[in-house]
């Protein structure tokens, strides 16, 4: 190899600045760092193509540092191949600086936040497929800690990446043995990490770690494989390598050298040039990721006399638009036949992705094709996306732009029973920051909503229905994020219901039972739950006899709908009164479970009337 001392020259740089940032800040994990020094150095400084100009370059190789504890490591090496100056690490974790203690999107050549362990394979994997599915010549490099190895989601996103013939992912495992509390599940049995990748079908290549000619050859290795199979670069390695007191020691996990320690290492790695730069390979072309466009109104006609389930029209209207917006994307977990992203398979097959029952790894993947500019819709039942909690909570980290489509929710899917329910997902959803909820009544309002979701950047929800509605709403009405329709009102209306979703129906046949009785209620379609209408709520509850909101929901009382109304009308002299599910459903005909969850017609009556006395 040419210039190896130069090499262990720069990968003292790198340890050098592991170490000082850590210090520095009082926190972080210089071992960690140290351990993937050498295969990272031979990498940036001979393989990665990269323009620090234009992070977001179509053309430039791509870097996820799964292990996000490790974070030093990433801002040294963009700062050694020139992009800020070295000094500025010792700013590491502290408060408003962009190198924080696990990446996020602050820091710009970061892909993904990572730190929570597990999904960086997952995010690079979406990455790698854009290149494939796109002809795009850069690489994609996870570096992995072995630690993590142990998360199912690794092995999801290796299943996938495998059976999608990425070979344009290259994974690089740290087995360094050592873990946060104790020794990994394999220690430095190669062996079993190798039979595990090559048992996935990849590509594998066994190296010391620390050997730079070894380091070199798999990376060539890798970066020249078109066999249509990903690659697992497993690399044994010594945690705190370079400094005696450190390396391959228990306890050193999380812990930064103290001033005095510091200084002892900094002599072991003896004088260091502080002018070395990483010789970074420059793109051939520069062409920015696509930007996401302004998505138009679909042109959809229904029939007034037929009703619709909102799941179907969601992949009708899906489909619709993805002709004319080539960033959509469509990611299923095997239920493409059941949220009708069937309907976009058919059409863009090449823009739809198969996850298959792999919830998490979906999640993440669609974070990778975020970040380069894709606009994936991410499908399943709604009950699923709780699977992939931390997921969609990394991928709201990673300021990421997706849309997610949960069916099948409430205790109206009926018979499939409560395993297949969601009815938490409001809840979950509405606690990240930020992130749009609709809810969509009927054919009409699904169809204005959709475009909405594209047009929001960042992560926005839509709930669909099982079973079908009628029409409510006519072609010309115009929907927003944040609004609502007031669908039966008089002038001498009691009280309001506010509903979502299909208990929209439950209140309008609530309301005309108890017409009959002289009562007259108002009734307003809540199709956007996140952010809340308050100010019609507010003025509906002003021009009623009584100042009171009853919402309806088929979701749990706590962290629903009726959470939202309470929390926007809280300074309100305005009493809500919250119809929710409130035990676990069972199998059983739609109108049976709305029946015994105590959310349909007759229970919003007998509500109304307890509520007037």
């Amino acid at each position: 190899m040419k210039n190896l001392e130069l090499l262990k020259e720069k990968a003292k740089l790198v340890r050098k600045w592991c170490m000082v940032s850590t210090s520095e800040a009082g926190s972080g994990h210089p071992t960690s760092c140290l351990s993937i020094a050498d295969v990272t150095t031979v990498l940036f400084d001979k393989y990665f193509t990269y323009d620090l100009s234009a992070p977001l370059n179509k053309y430039n190789d791509r870097f996820v540092l799964s292990k996000g504890h490790a974070a030093p490591l990433l801002y040294t090496l963009f700062g050694v191949a020139g992009a800020y100056p070295l000094e500025g690490l010792k700013t590491l974790r502290k408060f408003g600086s962009q190198f924080e203690g696990h990446p996020v999107p602050k820091f710009k050549y970061t892909e993904a936040a990572t730190g929570s362990l597990g999904q960086g394979l997952s995010v690079g994997a979406g990455l790698a497929l854009i290149g494939k599915r796109e002809k795009l010549p850069f690489k994609t490099y996870v570096v992995l800690g072995d630690g993590e190895l142990a998360e199912g989601q690794i092995w999801e996103a290796a299943n996938f990446a495998a059976y999608h013939k990425l070979d344009n992912l290259i994974a690089i495992l740290d087995i360094n043995r050592l873990a946060q509390s104790g020794e990994t599940m394999f220690g430095h049995h190669l062996k079993e990490y190798s039979g595990r990748f090559k048992a996935f079908g990849f590509e594998v290549i066994e190296i010391d770690g620390h050997n730079l000619e070894e380091i070199d050859k798999a990376l060539e290795k890798a970066h020249n494989n078109a066999n249509g199979k990903p690659v697992a670069i497993v690399a044994e390695t010594i945690k705190g390598k370079g400094v005696s007191f450190l390396e391959d020691k228990e306890g050193w996990h999380g812990k930064i050298l103290k001033p005095e320690e510091l200084e002892y290492a900094l002599e072991e790695l003896g004088n260091i040039d502080e002018s070395l730069r990483f010789e970074l390979k420059m793109t051939a072309k520069t062409e920015s990721a696509d930007n996401p466009q302004e998505q138009s109104f679909s042109k959809l006609k229904f029939d007034k006399n037929k009703e619709y389930a909102t799941r179907e029209v969601f992949g009708e209207v899906f489909t619709e638009l993805g002709k004319s917006n080539i960033n959509l994307y469509g990611l299923d977990g095997d239920v493409k036949n059941s949220t009708y992203t069937l309907d976009f398979y058919k059409a863009y097959p090449e823009r739809f992705v198969e996850c298959f029952i792999a919830e998490q790894n979906m999640v993440s993947v669609a974070a990778g094709l975020s970040r380069l500019g894709k606009i994936p819709f991410v499908a399943t039942f709604a009950a699923f996306f709780t699977r992939a909690a931390d997921q969609i909570r990394i991928a709201r980290v990673s300021e990421a732009n997706i849309k997610f489509i949960g069916s099948h929710v409430g205790v109206s899917i009926g018979e499939d029973g409560p395993s297949q329910m969601g009815l938490e997902d409001i809840a979950f959803f509405g606690a990240e920051p930020d992130v749009i909820i609709l809810q969509p009544s009927d054919a009409v309002s699904t169809d204005k909503l959709v475009p909405l979701m594209i047009n929001h950047q960042g992560i926005s929800y839509m709930r669909t229905l099982r079973p079908k509605t009628p029409i409510l709403y006519t072609e010309d009405e115009t929907f927003k994020i944040g609004g609502s329709k007031i669908v039966q009102q008089s002038q001498e209306d009691y009280l309001t219901i506010a509903a979502t979703g299909i208990t929209v129906f439950e209140a309008l046949k609530a309301a005309k039972e108890l017409k009959k009785d002289n009562i007259n209620v108002r009734v307003v379609d809540c199709y956007s739950i996140n952010p809340i209408d308050a100010e019609t709520l507010k003025n509906c509850a002003s021009k009623t006899n009584k100042s009171i909101v009853i919402t309806v929901e088929d979701h749990y009382a706590h962290g629903g709908f009726g959470d939202f109304v309470s929390s926007a009308l809280a300074k309100e002299n305005i009493k809500i009164i919250k119809m929710a599910v409130t035990k676990i459903s069972s199998s059983g005909e739609k109108s049976q479970l709305l029946d015994a969850a105590e959310i349909d017609a007759k229970h919003i009556v007998k509500k109304v009337k307890k509520l007037l006395k």
